[in-house]
């Protein structure tokens, strides 16, 4: 028997941590997928282990536990899985660390001991922890001897070619997931250009090729035949640059007339300026789910930043592509949401930051609240600092310990006078937002969110039914969520 043991994974371009699937467990399952595959989580094992399966600890002081709200179908026999596993493999690694509404990626730290669980199978490591992993951010990679831990190292790093043979028969994985889940789809992989960012880790994983549609529609089918009507299109570096990118969309939306959500992730600004990028923003907005959001990789608006970090992005251009995607996607549709809204995404510890950084970031911010352009989000974390890059051979952590002292000052800085006015404008009171999933308690507050890309965290003031769908209405804002009630 081989067992998957999904720890979760993030990246700079691609998410496994539920609610979505990520590409590693359903590759390696379909790669086996003439042998028997069992699939755990993360969750399963802190259960058995942690918990000893006693369903009470599934709350703990009154709020949901996140560190087993997502067990696997095979929790009832974990303990014959463990038994009977001949190959362990164990799926880990984030590099872009952020906030899990309802789950916690597992990390190397406490994976090591509960493999001894596993005393008669072979265990191989893989996922992006093969190049460093952290949950932290402003911190470096966790320092761990894989080979002392693990029986081989395994990077199961398929080619497109193979992945055509494989990839679609990675759906026998979700008859083993109880829950609702956001299936990851991989375009490409590594980074299009010469010389990428200082921090970013996808060159180091992968030479840059494309995944050809027919592949990749031919996947997404397979899981639409199965059921599953939750898609996005977010493994990869930029689904702008991707060579066919409007009929990708439309053969996605032939052989799937149903799908509900139908989103992408990460955008380069330049390439939304180009002689093609309103061609394809309008597809993205016709043939897409509402709700959605453009990952605009900005990182810094200081030129200093920007050249000491070889990043892709100036103010200048940052502006232009917020400006065409308002244009053509600020419009509200039936479930409350902007149909297409960029996302910003700012970066704190890069070569060369200074309190000029934040001065200049604040100022690009306001002028976007200005000329009254919505934004759906702003993601701000600490570099994460990993071996390979050109950040970790130059400066390492130089500047984040330097201005690690502003660093919640200048955070709530942009949460207080700027995400709260944006919020009030992509959701204003009285907005009723559709099919909101609610997910996790915490005391007698219920949170949700709809399905989709960055969706927006709603607390109700009341205990709902776990994992089922409401439709609310905005009733007030916080700093990165709304609060609700159920219509």
């Amino acid at each position: 028997m081989i067992t998957i043991l999904d720890c979760y994974t993030d990246e700079p371009a691609g998410l496994g941590v539920p609610p979505y699937l990520g590409t590693y467990p359903r590759y390696i399952a379909g790669y086996f997928a003439d042998k028997e595959v069992c699939y755990l989580t993360i969750d399963d094992l802190r259960f058995y282990s942690y918990y000893g399966l006693d369903t009470n600890k599934k709350e703990i002081s009154h709020k949901t536990n996140i560190k087993i709200y997502n067990l696997t179908k095979n929790i009832t026999k974990i303990k014959d899985i463990i038994e009977n596993t001949e190959q362990l493999i164990v799926i880990i690694g984030v590099h872009t660390p952020g906030k899990y509404l309802s789950a916690i990626p597992g990390t190397l730290q406490e994976i090591i001991p509960l493999l001894d669980h596993f005393k008669n199978a072979e265990k191989i490591i893989t996922g992006p922890a093969l190049f460093g992993t952290q949950l932290e951010g402003g911190k470096f990679f966790e320092k761990i001897d894989l080979k002392k831990h693990f029986d081989s190292i395994n990077a199961f790093d398929f080619s497109y070619n193979e992945l055509k043979e494989f990839a679609s028969k990675g759906t026998s994985l979700i008859q083993q997931i109880p829950d609702a889940r956001i299936i990851e789809i991989e375009t490409s992989h590594g980074c299009k250009r010469t010389k990428g960012c200082s921090f970013c880790t996808e060159p180091l994983k992968h030479s840059f090729a494309y995944r050809e549609t027919d592949d990749i529609v031919k996947e997404i089918t397979s899981f639409y035949d199965e059921g599953y009507r939750y898609f996005r299109l977010g493994k990869q570096s930029c689904f702008y640059s991707y060579p066919k990118p409007i009929e990708l969309l439309q053969q996605i939306r032939k052989n799937c007339p149903d799908i509900q959500v139908l989103h992408i992730d990460n955008v380069d600004p330049v390439m939304v300026i180009s002689e093609r990028g309103i061609e394809i923003t309008k597809a993205i907005v016709k043939y897409c789910t509402a709700g959605n959001v453009a990952a605009f990789g900005i990182e810094s608006l200081d030129p200093e930043v920007i050249k000491e970090n070889c990043l892709n992005c100036t103010p200048k251009v940052a502006f232009e592509a917020i400006k065409i995607l308002n244009a053509y996607g600020a419009h509200r549709d039936y479930n409350g949401m902007p149909y297409y809204l960029p996302g910003i995404n700012l970066l704190f510890g890069l070569k060369g930051e200074s309190k000029e950084t934040h001065t200049l970031n604040m100022e690009f911010l306001k002028n976007i609240l200005k000329e009254n352009l919505l934004l759906r989000r702003i993601n701000i974390r600490q570099v994460t600092i990993f071996e390979g890059t050109d950040l970790f051979n130059t400066v390492g952590n130089k500047f984040i310990r330097k201005n690690k002292k502003y660093y919640w000052k200048w955070r709530n800085d942009i949460r207080q006078n700027i995400d709260l006015e944006m919020l009030k404008r992509v959701v204003p009171i009285g907005t009723i937002l559709k099919e909101v999933r609610m997910e996790v308690y915490d005391g007698n507050t219920t949170f949700g969110r709809q399905v989709g890309t960055y969706p927006l965290i709603v607390g109700i003031k009341k205990r709902l039914e776990l994992k089922k769908f409401y439709d609310v209405m905005v009733i007030s804002h916080m700093l990165r969520s709304v609060v609700g009630e159920i219509v």
